[in-house]
């Protein structure tokens, strides 16, 4: 209740003093605190005053003292391996940590799933497959089905996801904070992130395709081809002809609005 960190440097001197010494005096717990502490000395010996620990107890405390300490090397080591590994990548976690939302931690994990080299993925269709981040299409007699993401990407998929809220909340950058929006106003919070999480793992690939830093301008034309875009260009038209034709217009009617558009053209 004093300190907000357990394991800071300040109370973990304090509890060295205490496991090491029978008996201590306000001057020893004093001096174990550091100039950056917030709490008031008072308080501070008030919590320590009339502690006193069985050899039983401070067998049982520094054996698990220890083990956080072996906890915390492994870490560390840990740490160092990954820095020496990803040295030969540097370029690319620097690309990457152009996208909103991507921080180096983020950049090494996205990395560590993917690789760099993109040519194993004939198109960011099969990625984002891959990873599980799109939708399915199950759909039967004109009866449309479940269309939930897969189980797949395990490690990438939440990894992205926790991405995609950081890029949100950037207001440095709010590209993908304004598709968050128009997403969720139809689809909901939850389809929103994960429709995020699917664009930037697209930025990803173009990016690690060509090199390029991230340009949000052109990313509508790397998400959907000129062909699909006519495609679904088409079927909003056929779509609006026949919420036309039932409200009472006629056929003729149709024609003169679209030859009138064609002139204007």
């Amino acid at each position: 209740m004093v300190f907000t960190d357990v394991f800071g440097k300040s109370s973990q001197s304090i509890i060295e003093t205490i496991l090491n010494n029978d008996s201590f005096s306000d001057e020893d717990i004093i001096s174990c605190l550091r100039k950056n502490c917030k709490s008031s000395h008072e308080d501070i010996l008030s919590s320590v005053t009339g502690i006193s620990f069985t050899f039983e107890q401070k067998l049982r405390i520094k054996f698990v003292k220890d083990h956080i300490d072996y906890l915390t090397n492994q870490i560390n080591q840990l740490r160092d391996i990954v820095d020496t590994l990803i040295t030969p990548y540097e370029d690319y976690i620097t690309l990457l940590m152009t996208i909103p939302g991507i921080d180096r931690n983020s950049a090494i994990s996205i990395l560590s799933e993917i690789g760099i080299d993109m040519s194993q993925f004939s198109n960011h269709y099969k990625l984002t497959s891959w990873a599980g981040l799109a939708p399915g299409c199950n759909e039967s007699a004109g009866k449309k089905k479940s269309v939930k993401i897969s189980r797949a990407g395990v490690y990438l998929k939440p990894c992205l996801v926790e991405v995609a809220h950081n890029a949100v909340k950037d207001k440095t950058n709010t590209y993908y904070g304004n598709k968050f929006n128009k997403i969720s106003k139809r689809r909901g919070k939850k389809r929103a992130y994960i429709a995020i999480a699917r664009k930037i793992l697209v930025a990803i690939y173009h990016i690690l395709s060509t090199g390029e830093a991230w340009n949000p301008r052109d990313l509508a034309s790397n998400e959907t081809s000129d062909k699909d875009r006519i495609k679904y260009t088409k079927n909003n038209f056929k779509q609006s002809l026949k919420q036309l034709l039932s409200f009472g217009l006629t056929s003729d009617e149709l024609l003169q609005i679209v030859s009138q558009n064609a002139i204007i053209e």
